[in-house]
């Protein structure tokens, strides 16, 4: 029952370029005004007092309960995890903006501990919950609506409990947490640790993996040798770090007695596992009509016999290089926000105006994307790495969807909020689909069309070819785990044996590719979180197309579906589009949506 929040991160993020205008930054004073702010101290003195009476009043004695006690006692809990959320909130947040401070990740470090331990007596709760009889509780809940509202928490709670250990074990788990994050650490501070040389400079991640988007194709290639040679150098601590948490991961299952690797994604995703196969095998079957098509396409547009893998996201010949600074992005992702519904550009104004977004790239700063949630009486953050590209542009118009969606969801509070992962990425991909329809409606010329529509297939092919195929190495790889220590070259393979079948004969791999798994923060922050991207995208699509088709009332059903936040399963927030995950034809209708996108870039060639 008790989470902290963490944010919701980009699937494929990229960054490039100076005098973009005036990029803000955070101001986190909403959360708390610095490390020493006597509000902080105010907050974890309560907290553990909180934490403290909560055990001792509780303890033993739900199953005692009537209605209102429980309530009560839900209520507690909730207020618990909103100021264990602000704090953490604010010390991640910290973090993030520069993960090379020492004195940040110490900072982070110990309020993780302080709220580990804290929060430790606590873990009862969810044990006691889980051994009270169905129809009991299902009493409760009848006889007080308050508490009713709570019934899909107390359902995702209950469906862990097949695999719930002892009370004491489960304290011991809670407490052994801080281990696994000290690995997550290690990794998180090694990428942003690391330094590439291209022809005599010397970038970070982010830069470096930046050149593989560069028009010049000699940029690309030594971006990419350099990306290999770097990540060759350091694959040992890589590989560590991903037997370590797949090794912690297979004993926790094994203990809990989980049937799978994914078991435990799956029940907090709150989906079920033969509706994530259907959406693979769609997505499977599709790679030929998809990314292998597309690609073949590309390889004649770079005028290629051969694609190699620094090819792979090049810009396109016809594409003009400009820059897109800020303020053009802002108006872009607005004006698109504003023509659906002006509700949903007014939810989106205060983000740009109120120090909710950290756009530049800076040294030591996470890479990549995301969009925090904090807790539901502040509001979220948006972090990019902004550098002018058009890419860039989708990129806030995603994150910026996340926001709205979570500002949308926080008057359901702090428990029912959360949207579960594979209905997060909705308001976002669906926020970039506006903008990309809007900037397809404003192009003047056939070369300015294809460019956005390739711009367009190629996102939807990262997001749903290339995660699909991530999905299947981390599947491979915990499975391999299994059976023993991996080496790095036992890893290597692995991911080799998934790229050539997602991305198609059009394409050579040079050496070291094999080791590209090791820059990729899902795996090692969040195992199978990857498919979550897949199901997104392919969701949207088929609600764009319900939207495209003049569905009446759509906007409004929109918002409801936003507003429920983590309040109602998949089936019944899309239940009024007319739309079912669980059927296979689903996942076609939005794979479809890609395919057409192809055929109208094919028939462009004549």
């Amino acid at each position: 029952m008790f989470q902290l929040p963490f944010p919701v991160r980009d699937a494929n993020a990229t960054g490039g370029a100076d005098n973009l205008g005036n990029l803000p930054e955070w101001d986190l004073n909403d959360l708390y005004t610095g490390e020493y702010a006597p509000e902080l101290k105010r907050d974890l003195d309560w907290l553990e007092q909180a934490c403290t009476s909560f055990a001792t009043d509780y303890e033993g004695k739900l199953a005692g309960l009537d209605a209102n006690g429980l309530l009560e006692c839900v209520l507690r809990n909730e207020r618990i995890s909103t100021i264990a959320g602000r704090i953490m909130s604010f010390a991640g947040l910290r973090y993030y903006q520069q993960t090379t401070d020492a004195g940040r990740a110490k900072f982070m470090s110990d309020m993780q501990e302080k709220i580990t331990n804290f929060t430790t007596p606590l873990v009862f709760f969810t044990l006691e919950l889980n051994r009270l009889e169905d129809d009991h509780l299902a009493a409760l809940l009848q006889q007080n609506p308050d508490l009713a509202r709570y019934k899909p928490v107390f359902d995702r709670i209950r469906a862990m409990k097949p695999y719930q250990l002892s009370d004491e074990l489960e304290k011991f788990l809670h407490d052994l947490g801080v281990v696994g994050d000290a690995w997550e650490r290690l990794f998180d501070e090694t990428i942003a640790g690391l330094t590439f040389d291209v022809n005599g400079e010397t970038l970070g991640i982010e830069g470096t993996l930046n050149l593989l988007t560069d028009q010049d194709r000699e940029k690309r290639q030594a971006g990419a040798e350099e990306l290999a040679r770097v990540f060759g150098e350091n694959v040992k601590t890589f590989a560590r770090v991903h037997n370590t948490q797949t090794k912690e991961k297979e004993i926790v299952d094994r203990w809990r007695g989980m049937p799978t690797a994914q078991t435990g994604r799956h029940l907090s995703n709150d989906v079920e596992p033969e509706v994530v196969e259907a959406l693979r095998e769609a997505v499977v079957a599709a790679y030929p009509r998809l990314s292998h098509r597309y690609y073949d396409l590309k390889r004649k547009w770079l005028g290629l016999d051969r694609m190699q893998v620094w090819d792979r996201n090049a810009p396109l010949p016809m594409e003009d290089p400009t820059i897109v600074n800020w303020d053009q992005a802002q108006k872009m992702v607005m004006d698109a926000y504003s023509a659906f519904d002006p509700r949903m550009g007014e939810l989106a104004e205060p983000f740009f105006n109120k120090g909710w977004i950290d756009a530049g790239v800076k040294p030591g700063k996470a890479p990549g994307a995301f969009a925090h949630p904090t807790v539901t009486e502040v509001h979220p953050y948006v972090m990019l790495n902004y550098l002018g590209k058009p890419r860039d542009v989708m990129t806030l118009a995603h994150e910026l969807g996340h926001g709205v969606h979570q500002v949308l969801a926080a008057d359901q509070g702090e428990m029912l909020s959360s949207t579960p992962l594979t209905l997060a990425e909705t308001a976002s991909v669906f926020g970039e689909m506006l903008t990309f329809r809007k900037m397809l409606d404003n192009a003047k010329t056939d070369s300015q069309r294809k460019v956005l529509l390739a711009g367009k297939v190629e996102d939807m092919i990262n997001t749903v070819v290339r995660q699909i195929a991530f999905y299947d190495f981390e599947c491979k790889l915990h499975a391999a785990r299994r059976g023993g220590e991996l080496t790095p070259d036992d890893i290597n393979a692995l991911w080799m044996s998934v790229q050539a079948e997602s991305l198609g004969p059009a394409f050579d791999f040079m050496d070291g590719y094999e080791t590209f798994w090791a820059y990729i923060p899902h795996f090692v922050h969040s195992p199978f979180y990857v498919y979550a991207y897949a199901f997104g995208d392919g969701l949207v699509n088929a609600l764009y197309s319900v939207y495209a088709e003049g569905d009446e009332g759509f906007e409004d059903k929109y918002f409801d579906m936003l507003k429920a936040g983590g309040s109602k399963h998949h089936k019944e927030l899309l239940a009024p589009f007319g739309l079912d995950a669980s059927d296979p034809k689903f996942w076609d209708k939005g794979l479809s949506m890609i395919e057409g996108l192809i055929d109208e870039l094919e028939a462009m060639e004549g």
